[in-house]
């Protein structure tokens, strides 16, 4: 069993616009935008990434905004909800916050004695907002948000499967241990993570595969500490039978990726270089900022790329 992950790292979505994607997490939600890049291999569209003030592992929401691009069709194989921690007694205030922002799919419920408001992001995404007790994780308030509210990062994610067993085996290995099961819901825990630290597979068998689309997580990226950490990772995998991409640059972290047993695109990323690398942390995600190989680009990704608002 590995011990290197230390929970999730960021979740990356598929989005249809890119000014309703920003205007949702920084003014509704009150996250920072702390990077405005674009995607590696098509760097005609944005990848917009929030989160709390610096952008800390396990606080991450990463967005490729594909003009026009068609809605994804829920299903298995993908990450269902996305869930971030609130702090104990806050919900009543997201409550009146969403409803007067207009959000769909509002609804309040429990799970495994965690009280929670499920709510629709502007293409459909699967969100919650979970109450934690003691979350002691730095929050954002740039946008207005007091910190007896304000979002903490993730809390879990949920898988959707057809069937619990390998996937559920693979985080077994990875340094999950299975804690809870109740309706349907297996839930998954890494010792000693980083606040981001519940995994929830709901086993669905009889329906129909996802669609990628807007709506839709691209991938989900775990957290480890360093490139070492990430090498070990790799190299366990891949001894195991996965098919493991080599180690990728993505300028702020280093990435790897594997497809699991139930489709379910997994990512390593590294904490390390950090969002502050080519930006001061008073000025994250203010400025375009191109990869190496398209900076040659960037007076035409300037006049081609949707305005965003600061």
């Amino acid at each position: 069993m590995l011990n290197q992950i230390k929970g999730l790292h960021h979740v990356t979505s598929m989005a249809a616009s890119a000014s309703t994607n920003n205007r949702f997490f920084t003014d509704t939600l009150g996250l920072r935008r702390v990077k405005k890049t674009v995607n590696f291999d098509a760097p005609d569209v944005y990848h917009l990434y929030y989160g709390d003030e610096v952008g800390t592992p396990g606080s991450v929401m990463t967005y490729f905004p594909f003009p026009h691009i068609a809605r994804g069709r829920q299903g298995t194989g993908e990450v269902g909800t996305t869930l971030f921690s609130i702090p104990e007694g806050s919900l009543g205030y997201w409550t009146d916050r969403l409803t007067k922002a207009g959000v769909d799919g509002l609804k309040a419920d429990s799970a495994f004695g965690e009280k929670q408001l499920h709510f629709a992001g502007p293409d459909g995404d699967g969100f919650a907002l979970v109450e934690v007790k003691d979350d002691a994780r730095p929050q954002w308030t740039g946008n207005g948000i007091g910190e007896d509210n304000a979002i903490r990062g993730f809390h879990s994610a949920s898988l959707r499967l057809r069937d619990e067993g390998a996937t559920g085996e693979l985080l077994s290995f990875m340094g999950y241990q299975k804690i809870e099961e109740k309706d349907g819901v297996t839930r998954f825990a890494v010792a000693n993570g980083n606040g981001a630290d519940f995994i929830d597979v709901e086993t669905m068998p009889n329906i129909s595969d996802a669609r990628l689309g807007a709506g839709s997580v691209h991938h989900i990226a775990f957290a480890v500490d360093n490139r070492a950490k990430q090498l070990e990772v790799r190299k366990a995998l891949m001894d195991t039978g996965y098919q493991v991409t080599p180690v990728i640059d993505r300028d702020y972290f280093w990435a790897i990726y594997f497809r699991t047993p139930g489709g379910v695109l997994f990512e390593i990323a590294t904490n390390e270089p950090g969002f502050d690398r080519d930006e001061d942390t008073a000025h994250l995600g203010e400025a375009l900022k191109l990869p190496s190989q398209h900076a040659h680009l960037r007076s035409v990704l300037e006049e081609h790329l949707e305005p965003l608002d600061a």
